[in-house]
């Protein structure tokens, strides 16, 4: 799956001290409309002039209603798709959605007919479906996940679990990314996508039974937790943690857990 996500976007949903409540007021969502009417390519560029955080709004408020056919249509919850479309497309401007319509990075894997483009990815010059329409792609998505063996289980969860999906969809081998679970739920609670499942909250974190966190001797990222801050709170070496989780970097994803032995 496409994995070029630039720093800009990447920042949006790690974890921050001074994260803000999502709106989705009136101006983004006539911004939205006025975008949804434009050609591709000045669609694109309309959406490079705006801030990320615009942009990750406004790609939310352009797909919600198509992610939510998809829903009922499959049975993915529509927070998963939007989670998976703002991360592999760059909420809509990155080289392959623009050039293929592909907001999903998927590859052209054996058996694929249609049309199709190459792109750098794991390798160089893979090859990707392309798709005329957006809708193409969210459609493609959704049989993709339906209709192979190696995702099945996902379709014995609850609708609403978008963090069992996450991690679902990872273990089945959807992204290479070892963060990739973790950036689709934070990005799900960021931008409040749980709503469009049909939820009026997201899932209480504390759900996950303390004896069993001391029993593996992990601890669950909270929104505004810094690798610093959790090896100060238990007496560790910001380089133990670093070591003993196999991290590339100090930066963090809420719901991300941390070993600590």
């Amino acid at each position: 799956m496409a994995r070029a996500i630039i720093v800009i976007i990447a920042s949006l949903f790690l974890v921050s001290c001074g994260s803000k409540k999502v709106v989705y007021n009136s101006t983004t969502k006539r911004t939205a409309k006025k975008i949804e009417k434009k050609s591709p390519k000045k669609a694109t560029q309309k959406l490079e002039e705006l801030d990320a955080r615009t942009r990750m709004k406004v790609y939310v408020l352009q797909y919600a209603d198509l992610a939510q056919k998809e829903m009922s249509k499959f049975g993915i919850p529509a927070s998963i798709t939007l989670a998976q479309g703002l991360l592999e497309s760059q909420a809509g401007i990155g080289e392959l959605a623009a050039k293929s319509n592909n907001h999903f990075g998927i590859k052209c894997h054996k058996g694929w007919r249609g049309p199709r483009v190459t792109h750098d990815d794991d390798a160089k010059g893979e090859c990707f479906r392309k798709y005329k329409k957006v809708e193409q792609s969210y459609r493609d998505h959704s049989e993709f996940l339906k209709y192979r063996d190696r995702y099945s289980s996902l379709f014995k969860l609850n609708k609403k679990d978008y963090v069992r999906w996450a991690h679902g969809l990872k273990k089945a081998g959807y992204a290479t990314d070892p963060q990739y679970a973790y950036k689709l739920i934070s990005l799900i609670e960021r931008y409040e996508l749980w709503q469009f499942d049909g939820s009026k909250k997201p899932i209480d974190k504390k759900r996950v039974k303390k004896k069993k966190q001391t029993s593996t001797q992990v601890y669950t990222v909270q929104k505004g937790d810094t690798l610093y801050g959790i090896a100060k709170k238990f007496n560790l070496e910001v380089s133990a943690l670093i070591a003993l989780n196999n991290l590339d970097s100090t930066e963090l994803a809420i719901g991300q857990l941390i070993k600590l032995k």
